[in-house]
């Protein structure tokens, strides 16, 4: 009975222990995997806010087409949607987008009407990676590092890419005013504080960026984080001046200066290989980062079951420790008891109470015995 109520004092706190311990593992186990789904989805996006970026471009200067990155990105990205867009939720939002995008060749009008336009389907996109990056809870991860880079790939680096674009866009806009003196005020009106706002958004992007991936290698696990991200940064930052040079903004602001098409299309053509790069980066830092997690915790849910079991087992053998005592003290118990039992054996040295005593007369018969042999 003791031996049954020491089990259950071990076993009942161990087991609640247990249990609370594989739960909190299996709630960051799911946490994990969600984030690397997350992870996957906003690597489809960059290359999709890339390609809308270009077809902006493209459609200011007159292009009736959709370029083929844009085709390839939308496909591949609805590919990545269809898998994980109902555990993200973000399917409604990704078909709104690819509508959208759809929409966008039969646009006609104005060059302002297009850029309006695209804007719009930029809006979008950016949405759908900031929503992607929430529902995934990449945007509330625990360790800085992380915390840190998926707000540099999900925010300030596909913003800095549509707000460049926008810059540049709008730069030609504005360098292409006609008409007469009041429309031309008109249209500097609205064009001049939407690209003063675009420089702006630019350089806010860009500091922003700079000091997420800062404080990410700062407070990182991972020991290829730094050497990665030296170089890819730095390009992409020159990718952006370069583009921010070709635009003029000093002159364009006023209306007076014009911008360099030929310098922002190189430009252009830097920042979206170094965009590739940069985000290329990131999204295997942050994979790395969370594989790293997923392995310490099936480390950790190994430990459980093996501690579990090893407890389980030693309360067993107790048990049966106890109750093969148990059962060696029954059986002596009853040989004792068998014995006892017994009758006393006779004493091989004690004289029989027919016997006798010595020096007595024999009966008769022993008498007439004796005189037949004599």
């Amino acid at each position: 009975m003791l031996t049954a109520v020491l089990a259950v004092l071990i076993l009942v706190p161990a087991g609640i222990l247990f249990i609370r311990v594989w739960q909190q593992n299996e709630d960051d186990r799911s946490d994990t995997k969600l984030e690397q789904q997350g992870v996957e989805y906003l690597a489809g996006l960059s290359p999709l806010i890339s390609a809308l970026a270009e077809a902006q471009s493209a459609a200011i200067q007159g292009s009736a087409e959709a370029p083929a990155s844009l085709t390839a990105a939308v496909t591949r990205m609805g590919a990545i949607d269809q898998r994980l867009g109902d555990t993200l939720s973000t399917r409604e939002r990704w078909t709104s987008l690819r509508d959208t995008i759809g929409r966008l060749p039969a646009v006609k009008g104005e060059k302002t009407q297009i850029f309006q336009a695209h804007v719009e389907v930029s809006a979008l996109a950016l949405a759908l990676a900031r929503a992607a990056a929430e529902n995934s809870t990449l945007s509330r991860d625990p360790d800085t590092d992380l915390a840190h880079l998926q707000q540099a790939l999900a925010v300030d680096l596909m913003d800095t890419v549509i707000q460049v674009s926008r810059m540049g866009d709008l730069s030609l806009l504005v360098a292409g005013i006609s008409g007469s003196a009041t429309e031309k005020a008109q249209a500097q009106a609205v064009l001049l504080p939407q690209f003063g706002a675009a420089v702006n958004q630019v350089n806010a992007d860009v500091a922003g960026l700079t000091d997420n991936l800062q404080a990410a290698v700062d407070d990182t696990t991972s020991v290829t984080l730094s050497g990665s991200l030296v170089s890819t940064v730095d390009a992409f930052r020159r990718g952006v001046e370069s583009f921010v040079r070709g635009a003029s903004p000093a002159t364009t602001l006023t209306g007076s200066g014009q911008p360099q098409p030929a310098a922002m299309a190189t430009a252009q053509s830097q920042l979206q290989t170094s965009l590739a790069s940069l985000s290329g980066v990131l999204v295997r830092e942050m994979g790395g980062l969370l594989d790293a997690r997923s392995d310490r915790l099936d480390t950790r849910r190994l430990e459980a079951i093996v501690v579990a079991a090893a407890l389980v087992l030693l309360v067993l053998a107790v048990i049966l420790l106890a109750t093969v005592g148990r059962r060696r003290r029954a059986a002596d118990s009853a040989d004792d008891e068998a014995l006892s039992a017994l009758p006393d054996a006779p004493d091989p040295f004690a004289r029989s109470s027919l016997e006798p005593p010595y020096g007595a007369e024999v009966g008769s018969n022993r008498r007439e015995r004796s005189g037949a042999v004599r």
